[in-house]
């Protein structure tokens, strides 16, 4: 381990332990029959994810891939810390990533943007001269809607917590999963987090990439603006946060690890976004009848646990 002080961040390198992608295709596949009536998992060429459905700022997971876990939840509740805004070209640079970086995955949006709090689905590929900005913000409207639009191009911020997996976006090997009819109690993202919390008991481990939902609905939650109390209990947050139904085609991406180690990590963390004017945090498909899911992922090498919060409330992780 390694740890390092960044301007006004505290940062700390982790390795992972990375298994191959047919390992990673091993451990997985039981766990997903056990909660899906059909399921694949292959390691397959990565298709050029800048295509329709997923829409990606960049081609592939491919090159250097690492986790980032920047802040957390303890820097909203009880009560929001509204300095808490990281810039990802700025913290690229601090973790000496390269020139060139794709870089998905969940989190707050930057709220002085929209003047109010937001959820963020970061896809976004910068190197030294351009910035390609597909990042989608969600938000509450007046009438308890769910409002997505797309962020300002200039813009590479989040505010107090986020969840990224960061590559050169090439093309290579990914581990491609396929699942239809949910007939088990846990989630596309929660039977692939679970099976590696079991296999891999005394290692770190830790997977970043997209999926699509095909079909159906989902549960996701969008966060309104900031609280004006204090949410003090899991019960207060739930009431203060709102959820919706969404339908497919939705389109997320995210992280996610086989524990919370000594760094209090969040175990895993997906946004999904459309064409349809919806998006926020994923939970747990709706309509396990008919859902179909289509993801892609690959293994990172390494985790960077950003200003780590080191007091507060620690609920709201789900």
């Amino acid at each position: 381990m390694h740890t390092e002080t960044g301007k006004d961040l505290n940062i700390c390198r982790r390795t992972l332990f990375t298994p191959t992608l047919n390992d990673i295709k091993n451990v997985i596949s039981p766990a997903l029959s056990k909660n899906f009536l059909e399921t694949s998992v292959e390691v397959v060429d990565c298709p050029d994810l800048r295509e329709s459905p997923f829409k990606l700022a960049s081609a592939g997971l491919g090159g250097h891939p690492k986790l980032c876990e920047i802040g957390g939840p303890p820097f909203l509740l009880p009560c929001v810390q509204r300095d808490k805004i990281y810039d990802v070209r700025t913290i690229s640079k601090q973790i000496h990533y390269g020139d060139k970086a794709f870089i998905i995955g969940a989190g707050a949006g930057p709220w002085p943007q929209l003047s109010q709090n937001c959820e963020m689905m970061m896809n976004l590929a910068v190197d030294s001269a351009h910035v390609i900005n597909e990042t989608k913000l969600a938000w509450v409207g007046e009438e308890n809607q769910c409002v997505l639009q797309k962020c300002v191009d200039s813009d590479t911020r989040l505010a107090l917590l986020a969840n990224l997996f960061i590559s050169e976006g090439k093309p290579g090997k990914v581990v491609k999963v396929n699942a239809k009819t949910r007939i088990g109690d846990l989630d596309f993202i929660a039977s692939i987090q679970k099976a590696l919390s079991v296999y891999y008991k005394d290692q770190l481990v830790g997977l970043g990439g997209t999926f699509l939902l095909k079909k159906g609905k989902a549960k996701h939650h969008v966060m309104p603006d900031f609280s004006s109390v204090p949410l003090t209990t899991e019960e207060s947050l739930n009431n203060w946060l709102r959820f919706y139904d969404m339908s497919a085609p939705l389109v997320a991406v995210g992280t996610l690890v086989s524990s919370e180690s000594d760094l209090d990590l969040r175990v895993q963390h997906f946004h999904s976004f459309s064409d349809h004017g919806e998006g926020g945090h994923y939970h747990i498909d709706v309509t396990p009848s008919i859902v179909e899911y289509l993801g892609y992922f690959n293994v990172a090498d390494c985790l960077y646990r950003i200003d780590q919060p080191t007091s507060g409330l620690t609920f709201g992780k789900d």
